[in-house]
Parts: structure tokens; sequence; C-alpha cells
């Protein structure tokens, strides 16, 4: 891979549902390139596609035409046990219900990954606590979720997604369930997180203003990309 690369790169991209009158396209000939260290915003109305978009990069789904290469590689040609292996050592994800496990600890959520990745106790612990330290919740480590804020519920989430070391952070409406001073707080987290620790970050989101947070914003609308441009930031 050169030097200037996308990190992700679809090209003309479809995801189909269905069939005959009942077919749905959901994708409907999307691409777009993301490089290494980018903060890239994906909005659009409900039905748009970028929830499917996300899905398709984290290799949760599988388009029905077109090409996904990620980091070179093409990720259709890959079978399931390796495309598994992508999600685990290369990609974090952060959802808009937390999805923690509320009989276990903040320390033993973010360890979860790294179980399945086969990572002894003591190594897997040292990880994650040293994630949930760099979202500030070192203190709460030994906390079940239920006596955890909703913000802080988030940052364990994204300490459970940094545990890994990802390349790339996709975040589907991480800001979903929190009030504005919350989602503001977890916002200048991820935008730290990307500077400081150079983590690509692709965020799902139909909230204008947390969208502001990232370098770049993609606008979709029936399954097409509109519009694709930079973001201006503040000095």
């Amino acid at each position: 891979m050169t030097a200037d690369a996308a990190l992700i790169s679809l090209t003309d991209i479809t995801r189909v549902y269905g069939s005959g009158e009942a077919e749905v396209r959901a994708l409907d000939g999307v691409s777009f390139d993301i490089h290494s260290g980018e903060f890239v915003s994906i909005m659009g109305p409900s039905g748009s596609g970028k929830s499917t978009a996300m899905n398709v990069i984290g290799c949760l789904d599988s388009p029905t035409s077109g090409q996904y290469l990620f980091n070179g590689v093409e990720v259709d040609e890959l079978n399931n046990d390796q495309r598994a292996l992508l999600r685990r050592h290369y990609l974090g994800f952060i959802f808009q219900g937390y999805n923690l496990l509320h009989r276990a600890t903040a320390l033993q959520n973010v360890e979860l990954p790294l179980i399945y990745k086969g990572m002894g106790r003591e190594e897997r612990e040292s990880r994650a606590l040293a994630a949930l330290d760099k979202v500030g919740l070192a203190s709460r480590a030994h906390h079940d979720p239920s006596a955890l804020s909703g913000g802080q519920q988030q940052r364990v989430a994204i300490a459970r997604a940094l545990a890994g070391d990802p390349q790339v952070i996709l975040a589907d409406e991480p800001t979903g369930n929190l009030d504005t001073k919350r989602s503001v707080e977890i916002m200048e987290l991820m935008v730290e997180l990307n500077r400081s620790d150079g983590i690509t970050i692709v965020m799902v989101t139909h909230e204008d203003e947390m969208a502001e947070f990232g370098s770049r914003l993609i606008w979709m609308v029936d399954g097409k990309v509109e519009s694709d441009r930079a973001l201006e930031k503040a000095v």
C-alpha cells in the first residue's frame, strides 16, 4: 500500500434486500475513500443507507456488488473467519445503546474483546485499565454499569473499543442516548483520540452539532452519496 492510499475504499457498492416489487436498494452505487487519521461523519435522513454503509465497513454485512478494500485487501474475498479476524484486530465499535454487560464491572466489559483475542489475564487487565484511564474512568473500573451515568457508560464502551488497539473506530450514533452536555464531552474525547492517537474514526449521526466535530462530512440520500466535503474547524 502506498503512502497516500486509502485505508478504507468503497467503489460502486450496492446492497440490495429482497427482490421484485419488494426489492430495497439500501446502497446504490456508493463510492468514497477514507484515509488513515481522518474523522469522518456520515449523515442522512432515515433510510438513506448510512447505517448500511457502516455495517459494510465493519464487516457486519456484505455488499451485493462493488468493491470494498481495507488496507488494500479485498474484503469480499475473505472468508467468514478472516472477516472476523479483521473486525477483531483492526476495528473497534461504539454503539448508541452502549451494549455493556450489566452483571459485569466496567473492567470486565472492557476486557471482553481481549478474551476473544486469546490474551492472558494479566495483560488483558493491564490493557483494560489503561483504556479506562484514557477515558477518565480508571477509578470506576470495579463499578457495574448500573452505578454509572449514561456518559460514563459510553466512556466504558469507548474504552472497550480502544483496548484492542484498533486502526479504525466505527461509531453508530454514539451520543444518541445522551443529553447535550454529555454528548459534547463524548465528542471532545473522540476528537482527542483522533488527534493524539491518530485513530481513524467513522461516525454515523443524525445530529448536526455532533457531526461538526469531524473533519469531513459525507451526506447520503436514498442509498447514494449526495455530497462529500471537508468541515471547517474553528481555530
